[in-house]
């Protein structure tokens, strides 16, 4: 009978982790990372949308790189598709037929393209609506605040740049118009247009510099923001809404392995699977309909895309002012909506730390707000989502006067007023609804829950019956913290001496009045006025 102990080796993949473990310690980042635990919201996986579809334009990206030609010299056309032939025009124009027409899934790749940039950039937009509506950006993740922000206003470059590449006579118009913005720009307009036309509009480079610019620049940068975004959400752990056991130093949820990634990984094909019927049934951008860029020719229902309608929209509805000083002509009428445009998203970048500012509030936050809670944040979104979508109008006021037999006048002029008064509308409306719903909230919690059923007293009396709120629905009404509107102070100290109030403070308790005052928030109900209804005669 042998003794001998048979030494067995370890299956090539044991070998091949163990390997790099003793290079990387990946044993150890595993264990301390792969259960992490994530919580379980659908309004969170509108993230996922935007970065799933980010991945689906890598891919496609990559592959028509593979067939593109980035260069305005000009050529004469002899491909498949037959009332194209002979035309004049640019090899990146011909070259997009090409992959339209000739090169295998060409078309589709195409479309799958465009359509995962549009829903990426509208993905990004809702996903930071949600966090903007339940306060998510507050400390410690105002910087990841920024660079998500950052993601969204870059892809927006990005995707002009892109639509701008294959030459056709709509993204030509396109192009055009942005030079005309530039050329606004007093002083150093022309030159700044030169420099990047390569010399008069629409010069030999363009396309070619957009290219680099597409595929390579601002991709470089958005993808090393989306690392960094993703990492601080790593790092920060994921908010979570209020619940019994959720608390701001807890997570309830479910753990990164296997079960968060398996859902992920599912919800990334079902991402993929939509996008690409999107793109397999609904025709988008359509450049052989259109013909190459000539300067001499506009297109006609000549749109930006959803995500620069707004900016359009801007320069169609304002006034075609000038001013003429020494013999030079300042175009105010493109000028000023050129300003607006980058102020517009600069208070967007910078709201974390205004309300911050206000509220002197310096705690981790990790528990989400129910928009209702902060009914003056909530206003200003909603009334800024309603001024987006007004001046998105304006950006398509032609389309809106064929389609319905409008004025183009009476729409330019309905931008124009309500630009102004829109927002304004939908500040108060918003602001009444949250307010209302408080009241609800606090009806609900000290009274219960209407259950329609209808009871005779015996004296005659109809009253309707409540039922009692679960402990979990309670927590949930009354877990918000209410803050305390900042006070200035009394101006003069114990000893009779006047203290200088500056001008910063007084502003600072202005808008903290504004945003925490009596008018903006409906006290909690506290527990004593909760046992006094259900434990007295109030309760029915």
């Amino acid at each position: 009978m042998s003794t001998a102990n048979d030494k067995r080796k370890a299956p090539a993949g044991e070998r091949v982790a163990d390997w790099a473990d003793g290079r990387l310690g990946i044993y150890s980042l595993a264990k301390a990372n792969m259960r992490k635990i994530f919580p379980d919201h659908w309004s969170f996986m509108l993230g996922e949308v935007a970065l799933y579809s980010f991945i689906i334009i890598i891919l496609t990206g990559v592959y028509l790189t593979l067939f593109f030609h980035p260069s305005m010299n000009e050529v004469e056309y002899h491909g498949s598709y037959v009332p194209m032939q002979g035309v004049l025009m640019s090899e990146a124009y011909a070259s997009t037929l090409d992959i339209s027409f000739d090169v295998r899934g060409g078309l589709l790749i195409r479309q799958i393209h465009h359509w995962a940039a549009l829903i990426f950039l509208a993905a990004m937009m809702v996903h930071m609506m949600r966090v903007f509506f339940t306060g998510a950006f507050r400390k410690p993740r105002e910087i990841n605040w920024l660079f998500g922000f950052l993601l969204f206003v870059l892809g927006m470059f990005t995707g002009f740049t892109g639509y701008s590449l294959p030459d056709d006579l709509l993204s030509g118009t396109g192009v055009r118009f942005m030079q005309g913005a530039i050329l606004s720009v007093p002083i150093v307009g022309t030159y700044l247009s030169m420099f990047l036309f390569g010399g008069e509009f629409p010069g030999g480079d363009i396309v070619a510099r957009f290219y680099s610019i597409h595929i390579l620049l601002l991709p470089g940068i958005m993808l090393g923001l989306l690392v960094a975004h993703l990492i601080l959400v790593f790092y920060h752990k994921h908010t979570q809404f209020a619940g019994p056991g959720r608390t701001n130093k807890n997570v309830v949820g479910m753990p990164l392995l296997p079960i968060y990634m398996a859902k992920a990984g599912g919800f990334f094909f079902l991402v993929f699977g939509i996008i690409t019927v999107i793109s397999a049934i609904a025709t988008i951008n359509p450049i052989w309909a259109l013909g190459p860029y000539r300067p001499d020719q506009v297109s006609t229902n000549a749109q930006p895309d959803w995500y620069m309608g707004f900016s359009e929209g801007l320069i169609r509805v304002m006034p075609g002012w000038e001013v003429n000083l020494w013999g030079h002509t300042l175009v105010l009428g493109v000028f000023i909506p050129l300003v607006i445009f980058p102020l517009v998203l600069a208070s967007i970048a910078v709201y974390p730390f205004i309300e911050s500012w206000v509220t002197g509030d310096k705690r981790e936050h990790h528990i989400l707000d129910r928009p209702r809670n902060a009914p003056t944040r909530t206003a200003f979104g909603v009334a800024w989502l309603t001024w987006y979508f007004i001046l998105l109008v304006g950006g398509g006021n032609d389309l809106w006067a064929t389609h319905f037999s409008l004025s183009i006048n009476a729409i330019t002029w309905f931008v124009r007023i309500f630009f102004f008064a829109g927002p304004v509308l939908a500040f108060i409306i918003t602001k009444r609804i949250c307010m209302g719903l408080q009241r609800r909230d606090r009806d609900k919690v000290l009274h219960g829950r209407e259950s329609g059923i209808i009871k005779r007293l015996p004296h005659g009396e109809f009253v309707e019956v409540h039922e009692p709120l679960t402990q979990e629905a309670l927590h949930t009404l009354t877990s918000h913290y209410q803050y305390t509107p900042v006070e200035v102070g009394p101006t003069v100290d114990e000893n009779g001496v006047e203290r200088k109030v500056s001008r910063t403070e007084r502003l600072r308790a202005r808008l903290s009045k504004a945003y925490y005052g009596r008018d903006n928030q409906v006290a909690k109900p506290t527990v004593e006025e909760y046992k006094e209804i259900t434990s007295g005669h109030g309760h029915h």
